[in-house]
């Protein structure tokens, strides 16, 4: 395991200081390293801990040395995460081993006294029976037991309160599903499933909605026959809902305003049995070509992309049955798939709303009278979701809310939802459904 060590040291060090995506960092990284299947698990698995529990890691660092985490080297400050992270929470790594190799990558660094102070500091912890250390208030305690950043703790105990709260931090740590949407228009849910079966890939059916399967231990799924075949594209069964919410039929004309990589602009088609009209757009050629691509995969042929500035009315639009208006957004619901989100600045996502509600209010004018728009988000914050629907009706009195299927969200809900993860082993998500009556 030493060489995969050493890639995931190099990955946390290039993540430090350059912003990427964790996912696409580690998926190049490993497709040209040399790393064995079981090297590879391993770095998978360390790498995505690592940054998934930053937060606790360096406030043990801080206990443990009289220089906080953001005070050391980056290099030596991610390998302590390292070895931190595996006497913690990696229970297949013997504690000799994790101080052992973390010595080791220490020796490498050109400064001798570092491996000492790593050193030093793992066999502290681990006298000190690894245990957390305490905050000085229950936000503070919160941040370190969940990794999550004080000021997103502190937003959601007043946004959503304790209860709710306390299942979205511990539902945002963990290895989230893999579930995919079977392509209908090409076989049948049981079909697939028992194809996988066959295959060797573990596989259930997720009774959320129709056509929904979740798979373990498939490896790279895009390697799949039955994927390359066109059976099934992955998405998270928060964002199958939101298809199910915008509910098309056969012959519909619906506008994906903010598509790519288009797995909504891809159920909404199926769902429609590949009959009528997908208008798929994004603001980027090569994000485009994306849709296009997976479009083609699937055999939709009622797909179209093109570019398209959500924001800036576009007068050559059809009106639609239809229209779907996934915004950007600060990815708040999704931070168990990419925790580098929870790092970073909240004033990064302070004009977001202001976007948010004029790609809406934009996207509204595509809206047959009797037809229906969809809002929705992958963030679990109410200045992005609510207030930008609430003031969406305000200024918008032909639009009225639509009652969301209780069988589905519960008897709770009204015309929108905040879908956390707990609900369904989801994505967070937030979801609003509205019709143009005149």
């Amino acid at each position: 395991m030493a060489n995969a060590r050493k890639t995931v040291l190099k990955l946390l060090t290039k993540l430090d200081k350059n912003s990427s995506y964790s996912n696409i960092l580690l998926d190049d990284a490993l497709a040209k390293s040399d790393l064995s299947v079981q090297d590879k698990k391993f770095a998978s698995a360390l790498f995505y801990g690592v940054l998934e529990r930053r937060i606790t890691l360096d406030a043990v660092i801080k206990k443990y040395s009289d220089r906080p985490a953001d005070r050391l080297n980056v290099e030596i400050r991610n390998l302590l995460r390292m070895g931190i992270y595996q006497l913690c929470f990696m229970d297949s790594v013997p504690d000799s081993a994790s101080v052992n190799e973390s010595v080791k990558l220490a020796k490498s660094n050109r400064n001798p006294a570092i491996s000492g102070f790593v050193n030093g500091l793992l066999r502290s912890f681990i006298r000190d029976e690894k245990c957390l250390p305490n905050g000085k208030n229950k936000i503070e305690n919160l941040s370190i037991q969940y990794s999550c950043p004080e000021w997103l703790v502190d937003k959601w105990l007043n946004e959503y309160g304790e209860d709710v709260t306390l299942s979205m931090l511990s539902t945002s740590i963990g290895q989230p599903p893999t579930t995919i949407r079977v392509n209908n228009t090409k076989c049948k849910c049981e079909e697939l499933y028992n194809g996988l079966i066959a295959s060797g890939i573990g596989c259930e059916v997720n009774h959320t909605t129709d056509n929904a399967l979740n798979i373990f231990s498939s490896g790279a799924v895009e390697k799949l026959e039955q994927y390359k075949n066109g059976m099934f594209h992955v998405q998270d069964i928060s964002s199958q809902l939101c298809c199910r919410v915008v509910d098309p039929i056969e012959g519909d004309t619906v506008l994906d305003i903010c598509s790519a990589p288009g797995g909504k602009t891809f159920t909404l088609a199926e769902i429609m049995n590949n009959k009528g009209e997908v208008l798929a757009f994004d603001l980027h050629e090569n994000r485009v070509r994306l849709i296009k691509k997976g479009a083609e995969r699937l055999g939709l042929s009622i797909v179209s992309s093109e570019v398209n500035n959500g924001k800036v009315f576009n007068e050559k639009l059809p009106l639609a049955d239809k229209v779907l208006c996934d915004v950007p957004c600060s990815g708040l619901g999704v931070i168990r798939r990419k925790p580098e989100i929870k790092y970073k600045n909240p004033e990064d996502f302070e004009n977001l709303p202001e976007i948010q509600y004029n790609i809406l209010s934009t996207s509204s004018k595509y809206v047959k009278t009797g037809g229906i728009i969809v809002y929705s988000t992958c963030s679990l914050s109410r200045a992005e979701n609510d207030d930008v629907v609430n003031r969406f009706l305000q200024d918008n009195p032909d639009f009225e809310p639509v009652q969301l299927d209780e069988q589905i969200f519960g008897k709770d809900c009204d015309f929108k939802i905040s879908i956390t993860p707990d609900k369904f082993n989801s994505d967070g998500f937030f979801i609003a459904k509205m019709i143009r009556t005149r």
